[in-house]
């Protein structure tokens, strides 16, 4: 039986198939008695919307098709990374156990893990073997944390994450496992944005890996790469190596790392041809890279631009999943919001961009820009799934920045009403960070004083905290959460 079993994990065809008819008829929960404890087990919220067994199904099912050149086309990085397997079988039973533990208590990963590593021992697999799957099963959330809540254009993010992935055959079997578990949780929340971010923190890990750890990509390599790649761009477009270098160096160092070189060259396209009197400016283009578009604001340096222009933008009706804050000493700031509409899709060309431009163009200097800027009332199925907010504060020594994490209910106009309180709090926020799991909403916030300062005093730090809880749960509460 134990043969038979393996045997059938290593079909070419027919795999997902064999493992649904085997459910429906309970011999995998026969054969895996804990996989009999998730057998219609519900996860209740939003997050998740099937049972985990099915979930389990759909993960595997959605790896069969990375592996299948008929639909190469729709994942080639996926494809590509699939046919690098020398054992496609181990990715298939790090599937099966990697939520095999829901519902047990503890840490469902540490605990499929071990369950994972004695079916491995049980089923005459190598230690090695053994041990690849148990840890894809131990690290399975690793990747798409790190990617959604991590900056991953830093270098020293990368190489902490390639210390813990260690070598590209690992790094293969968890970036398809990975995948193939966000897609297989709710197919809803999957997106284009999801699906860069993973593809990006695969790239840059495995150029990690093949330096190696004795010799790593330091910032100021990676800075520069950008810089020449980006000034070879602007100069075919008829910009002086003057006219740029006198406009980069009112910028930090941040600034470059956080941008692509194409990003670079656009905003210095538009930074250098506008005159001041024509301020704000406001462009937006998609950015196939990132799976989302960029709006690009630029404007004379002003507080409270952050809470403004989200506002703004959850009256637009669009999505924030990321906004990057950059001050010039030119006493200009320019700012760039990764945004997609509510249902996930891109912003049509046309009409409907020029709505947004004129919108953000001309109300960007409202005293009030909370008005109309919440969407829609709470909508029925949030209701059901209400989560007080939560805020935990961390301070980034090295970026002399405070790093802020706020837990709460997702709901129309939550990112605007941080900002209100930003505001009033005097926080300038450098860089935010937006994940939506189900209901619940994970932001993550890199902020100072209005003079750039962490802050670090402990009584501003719990006001900050009271009056962000207090907003956010008076809010729920206002809207029918």
């Amino acid at each position: 039986a134990r043969s038979l079993f393996l045997e059938i994990l290593r079909q070419p065809t027919g795999i997902t198939h064999a493992l649904r008819r085997m459910n429906r008829y309970g011999v995998l929960a026969r054969y895996i008695p804990q996989f009999g404890n998730i057998v219609g087990r519900m996860q209740f919220d939003l997050f998740h919307v099937f049972t985990v067994d099915e979930h389990t199904l759909r993960l595997i099912r959605n790896l069969r098709r990375f592996s299948s050149p008929r639909y190469g086309h729709e994942y080639p990085t996926c494809f590509r990374a699939f046919h690098q397997l020398v054992k496609p079988e181990l990715i298939y039973l790090a599937g099966l156990f990697h939520d095999i533990a829901k519902g047990r208590g503890g840490d469902h990963a540490k605990l499929g893990a071990r369950d994972a590593w004695d079916f491995c021992k049980l089923h005459d697999l190598s230690d090695y073997d053994a041990r690849l799957v148990s840890w894809m099963v131990e690290q399975h959330l690793l990747m798409s944390m790190t990617a959604q809540r991590k900056d991953i254009e830093d270098p020293v993010v990368i190489q902490e994450f390639a210390a813990i992935v260690g070598d590209m055959v690992r790094l293969d079997y968890l970036y398809l496992l990975t995948v193939a578990d966000m897609r297989a949780t709710n197919p809803k929340r999957w997106n284009s944005w999801k699906k860069s971010l993973m593809d990006a923190l695969y790239d840059h890990t495995r150029q990690a890996l093949l330096r190696g750890p004795d010799n790593p990509l330091t910032q100021d390599e990676l800075i520069q790469q950008k810089q020449v790649e980006a000034k070879r761009l602007l100069r075919h477009m008829g910009f002086s190596d003057t006219a740029v270098i006198r406009l980069w160096i009112s910028l930090n160092l941040e600034y470059f790392l956080q941008n692509t070189p194409d990003e670079i060259c656009w905003h210095s396209q538009q930074i250098l041809t506008i005159e001041h009197a024509e301020l704000p400016l406001v462009k937006i283009r998609p950015s196939n890279r990132r799976g989302c578009d960029e709006i690009f604001i630029c404007t004379e340096n002003r507080d409270n631009l952050f809470a403004h222009a989200t506002a703004l933008m959850d009256q637009a009706n669009l999505n924030i999943l990321e906004a990057r804050i950059q001050t010039t000493d030119k006493d200009l700031t320019f700012n760039s919001y990764f945004v997609l509409e509510s249902d996930g899709s891109h912003i049509e060309p046309g009409p409907r961009t020029e709505e947004i431009i004129e919108l953000i163009r001309t109300r960007l200097h409202d005293e009030n820009p909370l008005l109309g800027a919440v969407r829609a009332s709470m909508p029925r199925q949030l209701k059901q799934f209400t989560t007080r907010a939560s805020v935990s504060i961390r301070q980034d020594s090295e970026n002399h920045r405070t790093i802020l994490h706020i837990q709460a209910t997702d709901r129309p106009g939550l990112l605007s009403h941080i900002g209100k309180v930003f505001e009033e709090q005097g926080i300038r926020v450098h860089i935010a960070r937006i994940t939506t799991l189900g209901a619940l909403a994970e932001d993550i916030f890199h902020i100072t004083d209005m003079k750039d300062a962490a802050i670090t005093d402990a009584g501003q730090l719990i006001m900050l905290e009271n009056e962000l809880c207090d907003e956010l749960n008076e809010q729920a509460a206002a809207t029918g959460a």
